[in-house]
């Protein structure tokens, strides 16, 4: 196959500050699909939209989607997969309007809590609203961001005092503020590939420093050997009863479909000190670096990085994506207008549900 690796170029390739973990889940992945015989491309994407030129002009049978954003700007990340939704190019990940809905906290949390799933009590609040009554401790996130960014120390608050401060500490930077319960207890996360659930894999909190909270922090993540990275490490598989273990994969994959994941996913939780499970969060596109959550969770289910890489191709390469001739010919079949029909187009009428038809 021909294969491009697209990225955020401007962070990777940034000369102030380049991030050097996307260039190396590049490389990974990259290696991965040459050592199975495939014809590789990088492709950064910038703000010049050259690199969406790159991709229409290279044929590609898939696109492999590295991109979290662009320039580091999360809310752009959708913005790159309908590019290639509009190209028709097959890509690795879930659709744009998945990601979109699940870079957005307050929305999928509310798709989430109507569907009856757990989700801790939260509320929105933007510049001049009052403050939502989640109850206390509580946790303020911005409503529009991954990998933990905004999320610190001070993010949990006891008092209606230090909601306040910090909520309007966070709007200097952001508009919209998640403000929601935080639960205390156990973090772990379950790791989603194709339609199966991964082993469940657990924060250990253990070594964090007392007086600190045991939550998964920017530093934690990204300020290796701090005292919340160090105090913060991931255990896969996570010691639970088969009971809790079954209760959260059978949630996770609930969330998943209500949110039309596709492809591999992650959905984090807290489970309180009486074992009930709390959503988090949704996560779309997860790092997919070799010594990440959903590579560390694949690992223990029997694939290693290459096997993993391989699968997310094979997934993105095996919708069925029909013309727009054939999808228009099956919405009038489905109004009822019957004219003559390609057999693909009857043949996904008697038997495609309806939700993939014109779905990559």
């Amino acid at each position: 196959m021909k294969i491009a690796i697209i990225f955020d170029g401007p962070s990777a390739l940034g000369g102030a500050s380049p991030d050097l973990l996307i260039v190396e889940t590049v490389d990974a992945v990259e290696r991965a699909c040459a050592t199975d015989g495939h014809k590789v491309d990088r492709i950064p994407v910038n703000l010049d939209g050259r690199w969406f030129e790159r991709v229409r002009r290279g044929k590609y049978d898939v696109v492999f989607n590295l991109c979290e954003g662009v320039d580091g700007v999360a809310q752009l990340e959708p913005a790159v997969i309908a590019a290639l939704e509009l190209l028709g190019v097959p890509h690795t990940g879930s659709s744009a309007w998945t990601t979109a809905l699940c870079l957005r906290k307050h929305l999928v949390n509310e798709v989430l809590h109507q569907a009856g799933l757990p989700v801790p009590r939260f509320g929105l609040v933007r510049p001049g609203d009052p403050l939502p009554t989640v109850g206390f401790p509580a946790i303020c996130k911005p409503a529009m961001e991954d990998a933990s960014l905004g999320v610190e120390q001070r993010s949990v608050v006891r008092s209606m005092r230090a909601l306040t401060a910090r909520v309007a500490a966070m709007h200097h930077r952001w508009q919209d503020v998640l403000v929601q319960r935080f639960v205390d207890g156990r973090e772990v996360n379950v790791g989603i590939l194709g339609d199966q659930a991964l082993p469940v894999a657990e924060i250990d909190f253990g070594s964090m420093p007392a007086g600190l909270w045991r939550i998964v922090s920017y530093r934690s993540k990204w300020e290796e050997g701090s005292d919340e990275d160090l105090g913060a490490v991931p255990r896969c598989p996570a010691e639970l009863s088969d009971a809790l273990t079954e209760e959260l994969t059978t949630i996770a994959l609930a969330a998943w479909r209500l949110v039309g994941g596709d492809g591999y996913g992650r959905v984090d939780f807290r489970v309180d000190r009486r074992g009930r499970p709390w959503i988090l969060e949704v996560n779309a596109n997860p790092d997919l670096s070799p010594h990440a959550g959903l590579a560390r969770m694949a690992r223990v289910a029997g694939f290693d990085y290459q096997a993993l890489v391989r699968a997310v191709c094979a997934r993105a390469v095996s919708h069925d994506r029909h013309s727009a001739d054939v999808c228009w010919t099956l919405a009038q079949q489905l109004s009822g207008v019957a004219p003559a029909a390609p057999a693909r187009a009857t043949q996904a009428a008697n038997g495609t549900p309806l939700a993939a038809v014109g779905h990559r």
